[in-house]
């Protein structure tokens, strides 16, 4: 686990948990950007460092995730210690997002879809769940305060699901595709990946093509879905949006 004395976090309302530096600007970065511009504390914790990745290594993605959660107006942002590319769901996985939970004590944590292509994507979805669940319990050996978030939500993108809601981010859509263009050691076209990787004058037209789909589905231009487990309240329904004809 990263020394506390590097974690330095401050409380934030929202954290977003992804396996990889790049996984939160694909699936949510628009969100924050939205929550942020409402005044709203948002935090990222990746669980790697990125040190099996085909292309770059943990070194460079660190430089890349300080400026991209920079475009993102991102107030903390650390990483653990979890192997890449073999993320999984034990104890001490847990505990260690538990301390990071009790030290930022979000009221909203977004974490990836629990059905992904990747598993460690997978994988992040039930560890995620699962800590914040043992953060909120006293008896849990740990020197902070206990802290259970309010809500959990999963970011779908990449999910070939219906969303239960869409967040409107076309105000921010340009800032959200230039902090996933930080990633250079990721998306600039070179020679290693070249049959894996969307070559770079592509990722334009595609990253706007899936906000602009999921930005229809809630008469919006651009917009990135989520999934949630709970049933949704109404308080009054001439407040709901999205017109039905």
């Amino acid at each position: 686990m990263i020394p506390d004395s590097t974690l330095n976090p401050p409380v934030s309302d929202i954290l977003a948990i992804a396996a990889h530096r790049d996984d939160v600007e694909q699936t949510c970065g628009g969100t924050l950007l939205r929550m942020a511009s409402r005044g709203l504390r948002t935090a990222i914790l990746d669980l790697t460092q990125g040190e099996a990745g085909t292309r770059g290594n943990a070194e460079e993605r660190a430089r890349e995730a300080v400026e991209a959660a920079r475009l993102l107006g991102v107030g903390w942002r650390q990483a653990l210690d979890l192997p890449d590319g073999a993320v999984e769901n034990t104890l001490e996985n847990r505990l260690k997002i538990v301390r990071v939970l009790r030290l930022v004590r979000p009221r909203v944590v977004i974490l990836p879809y629990w059905q992904a292509r990747h598993p460690d994507h997978a994988a992040t979805a039930t560890l995620g769940y699962e800590a914040c669940f043992l953060a909120g319990l006293t008896k849990i050996e740990n020197d902070l305060p206990p802290h259970r978030p309010f809500k959990i939500v999963y970011a779908s993108l990449y999910a070939d699901v219906r969303p239960s809601f869409v967040v409107d981010i076309t105000p921010f859509i340009e800032q959200r595709y230039a902090a996933l263009m930080a990633y250079r050691s990721q998306y600039a076209n070179q020679a290693a990946g070249g049959g894996l990787f969307v070559p770079e004058e592509e990722i334009r037209e595609r990253t706007f093509a899936e906000a602009r789909h999921y930005g229809l589905l809630a008469g919006v231009c651009y917009g990135e879905p989520f999934v949630q487990k709970e049933v949704g309240l109404v308080d009054d329904l001439t407040l709901v949006h999205v017109q039905s004809i």
